[in-house]
């Protein structure tokens, strides 16, 4: 369980990692919600830089011509009524950036170490303040290493893909097998990248969520919460 800690300002910062498709994103952000906290979306801003460099032709091989572009780029998350804009120098790409295109390359690019600093340093100035619930491959490894509570997410690539099928049935002409093979061979870029490789932490929480629900990973993650602090409300 999560450890107990004293809040200076009655609030911690909750870092919650894990594989493609483990529903990490959802479930953050309504987290965030039930603990009144600011949600960041760190794989949002990783696949907003992809979106930038994709529509620049700018090649995650071309590594020197990517770090030329990496101060050039503006990201901004933006609270919404419907969960979160993702604004690129002024643009709202927040459905452009959940294509199979951006998807399919965001770990290529990801993989760039200049790249991940200069969005790393973006990532620990929100959560200075605490209050701040992030997710994605890293944040309790590397983004946000003095997290006070660390959750790591998961749950069988045949059920992560059967999710993200759900997910992508309606606007994209793609299989569950086809997506099983795409989530497979992601979490290998992830997992065997140079620069902060998907991991778990040492002090995070393992919830596989195979068989749980939304709403029972939310209440379980705000439970840790709420133990990690002391919560008597």
């Amino acid at each position: 369980m999560a450890r107990q800690i004293t809040a200076s300002n009655g609030k911690i910062n909750i870092a919650i990692d894990g594989p493609a498709g483990a529903g990490k994103s959802t479930v953050a952000r309504r987290v965030a919600e039930a603990l009144s906290y600011v949600y960041v979306d760190s794989g949002a801003m990783y696949r907003a830089a992809t979106w930038y460099l994709m529509k620049h032709e700018i090649s995650p091989e071309n590594v020197q011509e990517v770090l030329q572009h990496v101060p050039k780029m503006v990201i901004e998350l933006k609270p919404d009524p419907s969960g979160q804009k993702v604004i690129c120098n002024g643009v709202d790409v927040t459905t452009e950036i959940r294509s199979l295109e951006v998807t399919g390359t965001v770990s290529k690019y990801a993989s760039i170490a200049g790249l991940r600093e200069h969005l790393t340093s973006g990532q620990r100035q929100m959560a200075e303040r605490k209050g701040v619930v992030m997710d994605g491959r890293d944040i309790g490894t590397t983004v946000l290493p003095d997290a006070e509570l660390k959750v790591f997410m998961t749950a069988s690539v045949k059920e992560r893909a059967l999710r993200r099928f759900k997910e992508l049935r309606e606007t994209a002409d793609i299989t569950l097998e086809q997506l099983e093979r795409d989530i497979a061979a992601r979490d290998k870029l992830d997992e065997e990248r140079e620069v902060s490789p998907l991991r778990r932490s040492e002090d995070a929480i393992m919830l596989d969520t195979t068989h749980m629900d939304i709403d029972e990973v939310v209440d379980t993650i705000v439970s840790y919460c709420k133990t990690a602090i002391g919560w008597r409300g």
